[in-house]
């Protein structure tokens, strides 16, 4: 077995339950603003329509097509667009208050804390993630795992996204770390473990989806208990 110093995980998908909280907010802010009264789309729909538009625009930031801003810009528009409502419902600030929101919500994956308890006491544990600082942030403070990292590397903060080798090595450079003596663990097989692979930097794909990966990884595990196996 390798001998790890450091373990770089991924924060959305990974360890903060992205899906979970971004339904909690979008659920909430749909009571708000009686979007039922509308009878246009239920929450589940707009929902639904919220993640095939995000998924969609943030293919495009990570291809380097657009923008933080763009995300911002488009991102309502496009959902009433998709759900056939018109524009004169959406709220001028439904985006800056979903930026607000959802970061709140505290929900992780099952067993985060367990094991970062148990990795925490064995390794030095990094955050790498194509989110933006204030953001990723407001997520660690507000599901308590602020504590278990010691550094946060962001696309923002090292003006690279993954799979870009420069995000790792910016990581490398700020926590001391090696390809060596590291690990990543993340969910994206086209971010997370390319990039890792990119670097022959050893890594888990998180997938509790289960499904076949695109290409061979080296780890693949459907639940965060199954590190302890591995690490």
């Amino acid at each position: 077995m390798a001998y790890y110093k450091h373990i770089f995980f991924d924060l959305d998908h990974t360890l903060w339950d992205y899906d979970a909280n971004a339904s909690a907010a979008l659920f909430e802010l749909y009571d708000h603003y009686k979007f039922s009264d509308l009878a246009i789309f239920t929450k589940e729909e707009l929902v639904r329509t919220f993640f095939e538009v995000n998924y969609e625009l943030w293919g495009l930031y990570n291809n380097h097509r657009i923008g933080r801003g763009d995300i911002r810009k488009r991102r309502f528009p496009q959902i009433f667009q998709k759900l056939r409502a018109d524009i004169k419902h959406l709220p001028e600030n439904l985006e800056s208050e979903y930026i607000g929101l959802a970061p709140t919500k505290p929900a992780v994956f099952p067993d985060a804390f367990e094991v970062l308890d148990y990795l925490a006491g064995k390794y030095k544990l990094h955050l790498i993630t194509n989110g933006f600082n204030d953001i990723q942030q407001t997520k660690l403070k507000y599901s308590k795992l602020e504590s278990y990292f010691g550094h946060v590397v962001t696309s923002e903060s090292s003006k690279a996204r993954k799979p870009n080798k420069r995000i790792f090595e910016v990581a490398f450079e700020l926590t001391g770390a090696s390809v060596f003596d590291s690990i990543m663990i993340g969910d994206n097989i086209d971010a997370d473990i390319a990039g890792a692979q990119g670097i022959d930097m050893d890594h888990v794909w998180f997938n509790p989806k289960r499904e076949v990966p695109k290409f061979k990884v080296q780890h693949n595990i459907s639940n965060l208990l199954q590190l302890k196996s591995i690490l």
